[in-house]
């Protein structure tokens, strides 16, 4: 199996890149190619010992910044990284793709080269959560901010697919993120989003609020691209922001810092399971290829695990699962 990486892509890209991708050739049995300007990505890897084999660069002399314009970048760069990425699943020379880069950038690209799979409208990308209970799912996560109630149907159904065959659950619940838990809560969209999603092929629960994204009452959220960024945004600032006021306060007084230390396994562990790098990165469902989105500050461990997913991604058939499942419904 081949995983192409767009090196350039990302706030801390090419170091970090090349760090993960060496720690994932070193524990995987994929081969993987390093996309990007060659000089700089040689010198990166001269900069590590033992560097497996199994890793290659392909040239990509441009790249995409994060705060470029997706759409006119993807159209006039056309040998950036992450277009050159993209069309080498597109080309089947690599049978996945991950990147930390310019995420807009990344969906447009899939959606032209790679297109959407069959019978699917938009894609959608799905960032999981650590619960009370396990694992939750929220998809969309900023993919389509301008969806309709099919979209988000589909969601569902591709949500249920992702989780039954990468989490081996084997009916997961599915949510539809709400301001209430009432069916007769919230706009038109949502209400009618909500009478498709009782009529799927899967185990829908109903509404579902924002707090309930952390209890773990269901294993599958579904939200347009709007809302659910600004859920996964807004975690990300409380679990950053929480661990910062807690840091300060066990600093104060003798007694703070000894209870610190006795406690220190636990907060490790409480660490680990918020880490967004334990989990690599976010699926983009509904493309006909496999491409798994980073976030722009990724680790190295943060992009090992990427590939990691990657590799679940094509061994356990996601997409022909999404397509057995669209076919039932």
């Amino acid at each position: 199996m081949k995983i192409a990486v767009d090196a350039m892509g990302g706030d801390h890209a090419p170091a970090v890149v090349v760090e993960g991708a060496i720690a994932a050739a070193h524990e995987l049995p994929y081969e993987i190619v390093l996309v990007g300007a060659q000089d700089s990505l040689e010198e990166h890897l001269s900069r590590h010992k033992g560097v497996p084999k199994t890793i290659s660069v392909y040239h990509a002399p441009e790249s995409i910044g994060m705060n470029e314009s997706p759409a006119l970048s993807i159209r006039k760069k056309r040998n950036a990284s992450i277009n050159v990425a993209v069309r080498l699943a597109q080309e089947k020379k690599v049978e996945a793709v991950v990147s930390a880069g310019n995420t807009g950038a990344f969906v447009c690209a899939a959606t032209l080269y790679l297109r959407l799979l069959p019978g699917i409208e938009r894609a959608g990308i799905g960032v999981l959560f650590p619960t009370l209970k396990g694992m939750t799912l929220l998809i969309d996560a900023g993919a389509n901010i301008d969806a309709k109630p099919s979209h988000l149907c589909q969601y569902g159904i591709m949500g249920d697919a992702f989780y039954r065959y990468i989490l081996g659950c084997e009916n997961p619940k599915v949510g539809l993120l709400n301001v209430g838990e009432e069916d007769a809560k919230g706009t038109d969209f949502i209400k009618e989003t909500y009478k498709l999603l009782e009529d799927a092929a899967v185990k829908f629960v109903g509404n579902v609020e924002g707090h309930d994204l952390f209890r773990g009452e269901c294993e599958v959220i579904v939200c347009d691209g709007f809302a659910g960024n600004v859920a996964l945004k807004v975690s990300e600032s409380l679990a950053e922001t929480m661990g910062l006021f807690l840091k300060t306060e066990l600093s104060k007084g003798l007694l703070n810092r000894l209870g610190a230390l006795l406690s220190f396994s636990a907060f490790r562990a409480l660490r680990e399971k918020m880490d967004y790098a334990e989990y690599g990165g976010a699926p983009l469902l509904g493309i006909d290829g496999t491409c798994i989105i980073c976030h722009g500050s990724s680790s190295g461990k943060a992009i090992k695990n990427a590939i990691r997913l990657a590799g679940y991604f094509i061994n356990r058939g996601v997409n022909t699962h999404i397509l057995e499942a669209l076919h039932r419904h």
